[in-house]
């Protein structure tokens, strides 16, 4: 396990205003990523992978909230080639990760698990959600966008893009990470 750096991962999934329409079920659709160096803090350059829905498509819903449409990601990969990228470009089988909740590691877990993909992923997995609320001393999580709020930071990019999310959310980890070494 390499510890010089955390694969930071935002993903994004269909979504529908109220329950997916018959026989279908929500699906990643984009996998945002960007790495963090631990000891500088520096934010690696932000990815954004396509990964092509099988079971689902994009509702209007979920383009006005990601941006995202049918007819792009319907050009992206397949989700099995965008596993095998994060473990060949990023060397996410032998690095942490982290995500903002645990929404991000159960939604890998469920497609792997569904399509027999191996997951890409080593066992390391850090919240940073809830790292946030226990360093803060919130009384409860908060959402990433309040998160950034509070650590007095701007959000940078598209609100609900995986890529940029990913951005959004190595910054607050980098900023957890110098206070704790601070302290």
């Amino acid at each position: 396990m390499s510890l010089d750096q955390v694969l930071v991962v935002d993903v994004e999934s269909t979504c529908w205003e109220g329950s997916p329409p018959p026989g279908q079920v929500s699906e990643i659709i984009e996998i945002g990523i960007c790495p963090l160096e631990v000891g500088s803090g520096v934010r690696g350059e932000r990815r954004s992978v396509l990964v092509r829905p099988v079971r689902s498509t994009v509702s209007p819903f979920c383009t006005r909230l990601t941006t995202l449409t049918q007819e792009q990601v319907s050009e992206g990969v397949s989700f099995a080639e965008a596993c095998a990228l994060l473990r060949k470009e990023f060397r996410s089988d032998r690095r942490v990760w982290a995500s903002y909740g645990d929404y991000d590691r159960r939604m890998f877990e469920r497609q792997c698990a569904d399509f027999g993909v191996g997951y890409p992923f080593g066992p390391r997995h850090v919240n940073v959600k809830t790292l946030f609320a226990l360093s803060h001393a919130l009384p409860r999580e908060v959402g990433m966008a309040e998160a950034v709020r509070i650590a007095g930071q701007k959000l940078d990019g598209t609100h609900h893009r995986g890529h940029d999310d990913a951005y959004n959310i190595a910054g607050l980890l980098a900023g957890l990470l110098r206070s704790f070494r601070a302290g």
